[in-house]
C-alpha cells in the first residue's frame, strides 16, 4: 500500500504529536503542516494529500474559510476537523464549508482516530 498523506491545520507541536501517533498506528501515515494560509493553501493544491485535519481557530489560518478553498476544487479529499472549538455554531460552520467530521479536542480522541484511520482505508 501507497503511503497516505495528512495535511494538518493546527500548531507545529500539535501536527507533530498527530504524526507521531498515526505513525504508531500505521507507518505509512505522513502528517505534513502549514504554517500559515499561503503556504496551506499551496499545499492544498498540490494535490498530494489523501485527508486534511484542521482547527477551526488557527493564528495565521482560519480552518473554516480554508475548508471552503479546499472544496471548491476539491469536493472528494475527506476534511476532518480536530478543535479546541466545543460550540454547536463552530460544527455546523465547519459542516456546511465541506467539512465531512468534527470533532473536539481532549474529549473525542478516540472517534478522531478511528474515522481518519477508516477514511484512509
Amino acid at each position: 500500500m501507497q503511503p497516505r498523506n495528512i495535511l494538518c491545520i493546527d500548531d507545529k507541536e500539535t501536527c507533530h504529536l498527530y504524526d507521531l501517533l498515526f505513525a504508531n498506528i500505521d507507518k505509512k501515515l505522513r502528517v505534513t503542516s502549514a504554517k500559515n494560509m499561503p503556504e496551506a493553501i499551496d499545499l492544498v493544491k498540490s494535490g498530494k494529500f489523501d485527508l486534511f485535519v484542521l482547527e477551526r481557530t488557527h493564528s495565521e489560518i482560519d480552518g473554516v474559510e480554508l475548508c471552503r478553498i479546499i472544496r471548491q476544487t476539491d469536493k472528494k479529499t475527506p476534511i476532518v476537523f480536530f478543535s479546541g472549538m466545543s460550540r454547536e455554531k463552530d460544527r455546523s460552520m465547519a459542516f456546511a464549508a465541506g467539512a465531512d467530521a468534527y470533532f473536539v479536542k481532549a474529549s473525542d480522541l478516540d472517534q478522531f482516530i478511528n474515522v481518519v484511520t477508516g477514511l484512509l482505508d
